[in-house]
């Protein structure tokens, strides 16, 4: 059975402070507070559009800092779901939140409800970057945030952004590493993007804030994705989900509806000059081996990384081989057909 994730979007009224990138009604295109009437609502819907009974479904707020909201809707929202927990429709519930609206009390309130994985926004491990984008908490907050939630047996996600005021590739490195040092299940990668009436739209208009390309997002998030999987932790998303208001309401920044996708491609890409590299290949026609779900991504968003192969003189003939992981590519040179017969 297919893992569902039911998401339900808590807005911004949840968080204390004002982070110069926000805009939670831009990106998650909602500005209302759930009610736990839109809990069951969520919950039978996903249930009819499965057609069957849910069987590996996690109920998911998302958008805000879930236990920053007032305690009493928090609970009335946890308590909605209680009975799809104890019919076994529901396998858990997932938050997000804020390092600093973390502690043992209402941990415990959370376990008492059922949820069962808590993402932090960790964002960045710069006290200097967190401060410039006024996130309100510390890396240290982060650190502790993380070790209560494991200590008491929930599932650990965290994210970052990158490309944040003040930052830099190098910086943003910096938190990958203290970030899978904290050992989390699961992690998400955003991409700054500047968003319609926030600080940071200000500091881009005026120069003081110049936002990573596309491409240059790419170049960096590929290389982050490939070390977090590399650590055996799961990198569940990464950038911002597709949505009308987003592109609507974006001015500037690192955004393309399949940003996962062009960073998959930039590792495949990556791993072929490698490949050719040690076959020795440097120009003609050769065939590049990867594993057959990793094709339409070594080929690359309209045939970009072929394109990009043919600029370094290589014509690439692209095979299929199951036995590959998926991100290893084989390198040889094609021996032509006329050679072949002889």
């Amino acid at each position: 059975m297919k893992h569902i994730n039911i998401a339900l979007f808590v807005p911004h009224n949840g968080c204390p402070h004002a982070c110069i990138f926000c805009n939670q009604k831009e990106i998650t295109g909602q500005s209302s507070q759930p009610t736990e009437e839109d809990v069951v609502k969520a919950v039978e819907t996903a249930k009819q559009s499965t057609g069957e009974a849910l069987r590996d479904a996690e109920l998911a707020f998302f958008g805000g800092s879930f236990t920053a909201i007032d305690r009493g809707v928090m609970i009335r929202l946890l308590s909605a779901a209680a009975p799809y927990l104890q019919s076994g429709e529901l396998s858990g519930i997932r938050i997000s939140t804020r390092p600093d609206a973390i502690d043992s009390e209402v941990l415990g309130v959370l376990k008492d409800y059922g949820v069962t994985s808590i993402e932090l926004g960790a964002q960045s491990m710069s006290d200097e970057v967190l401060c410039a984008n006024r996130r309100g908490h510390t890396a240290a907050d982060v650190r502790r945030a993380a070790g209560l939630i494991k200590e008491a047996g929930f599932s650990l996600g965290l994210q970052m952004m990158t490309g944040l005021y003040q930052s830099s590739p190098d910086l943003d490195r910096r938190t990958a590493r203290e970030l899978a040092a904290l050992k989390p299940d699961t992690m998400r990668i955003y991409p700054t993007v500047v968003l319609k009436g926030t600080e940071l739209a200000n500091l881009c208009e005026s120069g003081a804030y110049v936002p990573p390309t596309t491409e240059e997002a790419v170049t960096l998030c590929a290389e982050l994705l490939e070390y977090f999987e590399g650590q055996d932790i799961p990198v569940i998303r990464l950038g911002l989900h597709d949505s009308d208001s987003l592109r609507e309401n974006r001015i500037a920044g690192a955004y393309h509806p399949a940003f996962r996708e062009l960073c998959e491609g930039e590792i495949l890409y990556r791993h072929a000059l490698d490949a050719m590299k040690k076959s020795g290949v440097w120009e003609g026609t050769a065939e590049f081996f990867v594993h057959p779900g990793s094709v339409s991504r070594f080929v690359g968003q309209k045939r970009s990384n072929l394109q990009r192969l043919a600029k370094v003189g290589v014509t690439a003939v692209v095979r299929q081989d199951s036995r590959l992981s998926k991100y290893e590519v084989r390198c040889a040179v094609q021996i032509p057909e006329e050679k072949r017969r002889r």
